[in-house]
């Protein structure tokens, strides 16, 4: 028996065992290779599948749930916050989808929070039916991830689906996990909590940093039923939590700061359609602090319990003290056996370290940092800090981060990008963005616009056969303009103008920059199109680009003339009476009026020479911290 000669039978009979056990084990688990693995059907993740398979590459998202979707469906949180001027690419087609089904933009203001609300249920089917449509993505749900391991070619991925075991080769993998677990996995360095202000630079954030988060949420979908539906009162209630939830007579002692809304108000906060009420009261309601990030499965699923529980109190509190004894859980919503959401809505993630990092002072002033990280934008968005700290029980520590204004700003592509792992894109609240900001990038258009932008690079990567972290930003940037996405959040060019891509590229690359503003509840950024271009502000813009230019205007304001100067001496083998033609015949094509040289030129129409004319845009690449790589 050569090497087992002495082994006693015992023994040999033991090792035979252990032997049938590991090839057993082995052939139970399946092996399926795809260009693109998505982990986690989240709203990242979703729009990750959708954008991967629709390039052509072949994409498997793998989800826990039976529902895509994540926080706007699985989670119960169905009213979109923000960018209801800024419709881009992926978020704008599912925004038009709910239209379509409920019969008009109208039909989806039902409650006062959101301009869009809509049935978790609706929106799940249409991103089942999205992706059905796709021929190159598959879907598997009921499957958890288990562990992933570097190859030579990608990465080996071990998902659990049904009770059996599968690996999974992939070339490129996508955290779209809630809580990134996925990167945290495969060793991405990452951070919890606030940082110090030293180490930020905002000047918002704390002194020192801790480990808080945001409060999270068991979402509740409310039917009036028309019947007392009171349930059972929680072993747990506790009425005084939720004294201050809405105008009473039992709330003595509001906190600073803190609107008190009649009942009727609160309740219509969340109004859906077909006489349904989403619960996701900020105001002593049902958020909840507890920080499960780094906790197992095990503890992870008790303390969620105690989360659902006290959202169950808060219904107790809403039926018995508010008057709301005919509302209780829809039971046409949610397939579960207690009818809340597969998942709470988790508010704050890990935060990767990545190529970048993201900040306030990026989005506050983003032509005045060291980084021009504007130049890299991928995603859009415009909704003001918002953070969930109420439930905290030191709450009053904390900055006051309740709807901190900033303007609308483009997220870069480097925060998706981990430092140090390679053939690894990150998603869904995970991405490199410091703590306070992350109040504005998780709201659901800038994350559905995230997962976009993964699936781009993924499908990129893929087609180039290099790593994400080596694809050209321009190139990803542009696939993405092909997609109807925004690059900047210009709100007065829509995608319906002709104008509307060059002055996206332009833009980007900041030879004319826009403006931001807070108008009331609103932050917007403005390219004023139709502006005049001022010869200080051009030179400005090109100096930066093109450092060793050399170009003098004969006023304060550009001419059309100068600008075709300009062209000729940007393209030294331009033929000038031919660049006369184009720049007429874009006149007409962009419905600019009537052409003339000594006119002066408008902030698009220069947009629109120089995007086609000269296209710096394509031809002075940047890197991921959007510095210029010229020559």
């Amino acid at each position: 028996m050569g090497k087992y000669k002495g082994m006693g039978l015992k023994d040999a009979l033991g090792w035979l065992f252990s032997l049938v056990m590991v090839l057993s084990l082995v052939s139970c688990q399946k092996e399926i290779g795809y260009d693109v693995l998505i982990v986690g059907g989240s709203a990242s993740g979703t729009t990750a599948g959708l954008q991967a398979s629709r390039m052509g590459a072949n994409t498997l998202i793998v989800e826990e749930t039976p529902w895509l979707g994540g926080m706007l469906t699985s989670a119960g949180v169905s009213a979109i916050d923000g960018n209801y001027k800024l419709p881009s690419g992926l978020f704008g087609e599912f925004r038009d989808s709910l239209v379509a089904h409920y019969g008009s933009a109208e039909a989806l203001k039902t409650g006062w929070v959101s301009n869009v609300l809509f049935e978790p249920s609706v929106g799940n089917a249409i991103f089942q039916r999205m992706a059905k449509a796709e021929k190159h993505l598959s879907v598997w749900h009921n499957a958890k991830f288990l562990s992933a391991e570097k190859t030579m070619k990608g990465w080996a991925v071990t998902v659990k689906k049904d009770g059996e075991k599968q690996v999974i080769q992939t070339k490129v993998l996508i955290d779209a996990t809630e809580l990134g677990d996925v990167a945290k996995y495969c060793g991405v360095k990452y951070d919890i909590g606030m940082e110090a202000r030293a180490i930020s630079g905002e000047e918002i954030a704390p002194e020192e940093a801790n480990d808080i988060i945001q409060d999270l949420t068991y979402v509740m979908i409310l039917k009036d039923y028309g019947v007392d539906k009171t349930i059972s009162k929680p072993a747990s209630y506790d009425p005084s939590f939720f004294y201050c939830t809405a105008q009473s007579d039992n709330c003595t002692d509001p906190k600073p700061g803190q609107v008190l809304w009649s009942a009727d108000q609160m309740i219509r906060y969340g109004q859906l359609p077909n006489n349904k009420y989403m619960i996701n009261w900020p105001i002593e309601g049902n958020d909840y602090y507890v920080n499960i990030i780094e906790m197992d499965d095990d503890a992870r699923a008790e303390a969620l319990e105690k989360a659902k529980q006290f959202s169950l109190c808060y219904l107790y509190y809403l039926q018995t003290e508010l008057g709301f004894s005919t509302f209780d859980l829809a039971d046409d919503e949610f397939p579960t056996v207690d009818k809340f959401p597969f998942i709470p809505y988790h508010r704050e993630s890990r935060r990767i370290h990545g190529l970048v990092r993201f900040n306030v002072n990026h989005v506050s002033k983003p032509f005045d940092q060291a980084e021009a990280l504007y130049r890299t934008g991928i995603a859009v968005g415009d909704y003001p800090i918002d953070h969930h700290h109420n439930r905290y029980p030191e709450w009053e520590t904390l900055p006051d981060l309740h709807f901190y204004p900033v303007p609308s700003y483009n997220l870069p592509l480097g925060a998706l990008i981990p430092k140090d792992v390679e053939g690894l894109i990150v998603g869904e609240k995970s991405i490199s963005v410091s703590n306070l900001l992350n109040g504005s990038t998780r709201l659901q258009p800038v994350v559905l616009q995230i997962g976009q932008a993964a699936g781009v690079l993924a499908a990129l990567a893929v087609k180039m056969s290099v790593n994400p972290s080596e694809v050209p930003v321009r190139m990803v940037q542009q696939q993405l303009l092909e997609n109807d996405a925004y690059l900047m959040p210009y709100v007065d060019v829509t995608k319906q103008d002709a104008s509307f891509k060059a002055v996206q590229r332009i833009g980007a690359t900041g030879i004319i920059k826009g403006k931001g503003q807070n108008v009331g509840w609103e932050n917007l950024t403005f390219f004023y199109p139709d502006s005049m271009l001022t010869a200080q502000e051009f030179k400005d813009g090109l100096s930066d680009i093109y450092p060793g230019i050399t170009f003098d205007f004969a006023g304060h304001v550009v001419t059309v003339e100068e600008v075709l100067q300009l062209v000729n001496h940007l393209s030294s083998e331009a033929d000038s009476t031919a660049n006369v033609a184009l720049a007429e015949a874009l006149w007409a094509e962009s419905s600019f009026g009537v052409f003339g040289l000594q006119e002066v030129i408008t902030r698009a129409q220069c947009a629109v020479i120089l995007d086609r004319m000269v296209d710096p845009f394509s031809n002075v690449p940047i890197n991921h911290s959007g510095q210029f790589l010229n020559d």
